[in-house]
């Protein structure tokens, strides 16, 4: 038996139980914000030597000289060519996808002309580069290679670096082949809380970026964290989550396996069904003990649904509603007969999956959106990856003769009140004299 916790919103300790399940801990282990220090400021203060070093202890690659560390432009392109066809197609129409959909995101400039001749507006640059970290220990994911790295490029980012460990010396050739594919300009074979250093700092070897995107296990999300600051990051995430919100008349074979496919990425994922239809969670309940021998990672899902699954009853749609925006999960799969109804009623979601046949896996891989999305409830105030994070804005004013006699008024009046008379005079030396 799956020992998955039962709760019912109709129970008088339900809202403390609920608490209890979505609490997560993300402080950093000690332990692992001592040597993230250490490494951080070892590779800041001896770069490529640095570098080494621990790619050697880590990884256990060792090469001559940080030079060699660097992966060449052709085995990223021989590694696209040598993959087999259907691995190639399904990797070039994600690509041709997430492209499409991330284009519709570009931000242009705007002005506009006050009647006095004052010009207002805003600038949108991209950035001028930026490191991507994509995880290489467990598990491969060129799909994380394409979901960072092509808003990148649609945003027009000037240079693109990757860094991917190689444990080992092995290289995945599908996370090569999507390298290729979202044409990153150079990919560097190292990773850890290391590889963030060298990204955020620079080595002589690897450029200093401005900002650094990607997932990464903890050692990589407490140097990120740290980083913050001297570079931009993207997000600090938690473990995956996926809350399936379901009215009964979905397959409940469909959404057990929904519920695994986030409960198989780590023993910390979180996968949580809500239901009015105390028979279907039932249903759903029976089909997770007769699917789950059969999958490859079962110990993992196990762990994972024992240690912070859920299948909760409450009493309506209205209710399911409210609980699915104060949970705030990463992904959020309606899984209704009508999602269409409930969908403008969700304020809070990394991700919204409408109707029975949208399972949560296509938004992983092919179906368009980011897939790296706000965690721990961060969707209350945090939005899913995408072109404007690659952009950033600068304001443009362009103050007219006429228009300076009245700012200048207004801002002189504003100075003087707040103490600064150095800023009232400088607006007062354009007005003219009456």
């Amino acid at each position: 038996m799956i020992a998955i916790q039962r709760l019912d919103s109709r129970a008088p300790d339900f809202s403390a139980r609920l608490d209890a399940l979505l609490a997560f801990e993300g402080a950093q282990d000690e332990r692992i914000e001592a040597a993230v220090t250490e490494i951080l400021a070892a590779v800041r203060a001896r770069g490529d030597a640095a570098l080494l070093e621990y790619t050697r202890r880590f990884d256990r690659l060792a090469v001559a000289n940080a030079h060699a560390l660097e992966i060449p432009q052709a085995d990223l392109q021989a590694a696209l060519r040598d993959l087999p066809a259907g691995q190639r197609a399904a990797l070039e129409t994600a690509a041709r996808r997430i492209r499409a959909f991330h284009t519709r995101q570009l931000q242009t400039g705007w002005t506009y002309t006050e009647a006095d001749g004052t010009l207002l507006g805003q600038k949108v640059t991209p950035l001028d580069r930026v490191g991507l970290y994509v995880p290489g220990g467990k598990a491969a994911y060129p799909s994380s290679v394409l979901m960072n790295a092509l808003p990148a490029r649609v945003a027009g980012v000037g240079e693109l670096i990757m860094t991917v460990p190689t444990p080992d010396g092995e290289k995945n050739p599908l996370v090569l082949a999507a390298a290729a594919l979202a044409e990153v300009d150079r990919v560097f074979a190292v990773g850890g809380a290391q590889a963030v250093a060298a990204l955020a700092f620079g080595t002589e070897t690897v450029p200093r970026a401005d900002k650094i995107v990607g997932p990464g296990n903890a050692y990589v999300a407490c140097a990120k964290r740290r980083v913050f600051g001297i570079v931009g990051i993207d997000m600090v995430a938690g473990p995956s989550e996926i809350l399936v919100l379901a009215d009964g008349t979905t397959d409940p074979d469909w959404v057990a396996m929904d519920l695994f496919s986030q409960a198989e990425h780590d023993e910390l994922a979180q996968s949580i069904l809500v239901s009015p239809d105390a028979a279907f969670i039932e249903q759903v309940a029976a089909s997770m003990e007769r699917l789950l021998p059969r999958e490859p990672r079962q110990a993992v899902i196990r762990a994972a649904l024992e240690r912070r699954g859920a299948l909760i009853a409450v009493r309506d749609m209205e209710e399911a509603i409210a609980l699915a925006n104060r949970v705030a999960p990463e992904h959020l799969e309606l899984s209704l007969r009508e999602p269409d109804a409930w969908v403008e009623r969700i304020r809070h979601a990394g991700a919204i999956f409408l109707g029975p046949y949208t399972s949560e896996s296509l938004g992983d891989y092919c179906a368009g959106p980011n897939h790296v999305l706000p965690t721990s409830g961060s969707a209350r105030f945090s939005s899913p990856l995408g072109v404007t994070d690659f952009q950033k804005r600068s304001s443009l004013i362009r103050v007219s003769r006429e228009g300076a006699q009245t700012l200048g008024a207004l801002a002189a009046t504003l100075a003087d009140g707040e103490g600064l008379p150095a800023h009232a005079q400088s607006a007062r030396y354009r007005m003219e004299k009456t």
